[in-house]
């Protein structure tokens, strides 16, 4: 394992539950918080997807209901309001504050989300760069004018492997990704270090086949649809859901707000939910698939819940052999 920070040394290790959209990461921390409360006492969840932390868009992000969190305390979620743009740096000061109290007590953090970069703005040594407000003014005005694919083809020439990874039409990460570049001089995957952890850890992800993860997916939509994820999408609309920058963009929430725009049918809004959600979770997987820390399990493999609490154990017992946690 990479080195980690000596000043998260104390406290018990951070448990992550990583994979693709649809792949059962939430109902897995749920049962993994649940029997290590069990076994040390106290077990909370922290939100790692980036949409969750939205109050009002539970439908289109599949965010579990009271009764499905089964008693578990989970944190940010519902903590942003839809017109407000996402900020990783903010969500990382959150995110630690959170890890750091519940270490300090004695309870194990379960981090569960598939935003790889929220993911590893709470587990590792990352500094994210500043910003500066007349270059983003430059570039925003630039995605306004022009859309976001020549900013994503400029992307593309300056740090290939930052354009393979940003969906063509994220114009609020290619202008962020952009502004790295211009401020720093370096490719904006330069500014990701190694995978260095912060604090000890066992990540665990969870695998999907691809034909599989396909059918998945296109029956999450349909349930959504079914739930009302247009009749949320059109209350949030009231509330400005459509000026948000990173909210309006979301999988699902986008389409169905180009369909109440009267931009395409319902039934296009839906199927190209699905063909975008398939993109995302490729998305996904390759991301993950680049930390060599995660412990990649079956998702529907028998005993899984014992395979993933074999993995905390051993992290555990890492720790208590190195003197830097409880028996």
């Amino acid at each position: 394992m990479a080195a980690r920070s000596a000043s998260a040394a104390g406290g018990p290790p951070v448990v992550a539950v990583v994979g693709p959209t649809a792949a059962g990461k939430s109902d897995l921390a749920v049962e993994l918080a649940l029997r290590l409360g069990a076994r040390e006492g106290a077990a909370e969840i922290i939100n790692a997807d980036s949409m969750q932390l939205y109050r009002g868009m539970d439908i289109g992000t599949a965010k579990l209901t009271l009764r499905e969190r089964r008693g578990v305390p989970h944190h940010l979620l519902d903590i942003w309001d839809v017109t407000r743009a996402a900020n990783v740096a903010e969500y990382q000061e959150l995110a630690r504050a959170l890890i750091d109290d519940l270490r300090g007590r004695g309870a194990v953090p379960v981090l569960v989300g598939g935003s790889g970069l929220y993911v590893r703005a709470a587990l590792d040594e990352l500094d994210f760069p500043g910003t500066d407000p007349a270059v983003r003014a430059r570039l925003e005005e630039e995605l306004a004018r022009g859309g976001p694919a020549p900013l994503h083809a400029r992307l593309a020439e300056r740090d290939p492997e930052a354009a393979r990874a940003i969906l063509p039409g994220n114009g609020r990460r290619i202008v962020r990704a952009l502004e790295v570049i211009e401020l720093t001089g370096r490719p904006f995957t330069a500014t990701l270090p190694e995978h260095t952890s912060h604090y000890p850890c066992v990540q665990i992800g969870l695998r999907v086949p691809r034909p599989l993860l396909d059918e998945r997916i296109e029956e999450r939509v349909a349930r959504m649809w079914r739930a009302g994820l247009v009749e949320e999408v059109r209350a949030l609309r009231g509330g400005g859901l459509a000026e948000g920058r990173t909210a309006s963009r979301a999988l699902g929430y986008a389409q169905v707000l180009r369909f109440l725009a009267g931009e395409c049918t319902e039934d296009e809004a839906r199927e190209d939910t699905v063909r975008a959600t398939r993109r995302f979770a490729r998305r996904q997987e390759s991301w993950f698939r680049r930390d060599p820390r995660v412990h990649w399990l079956d998702h529907d493999g028998p005993g899984l819940i014992e395979h993933s609490m074999d993995l905390v154990r051993a992290a555990w017992s890492d720790r208590a052999g190195a003197g830097g946690a409880r028996g």
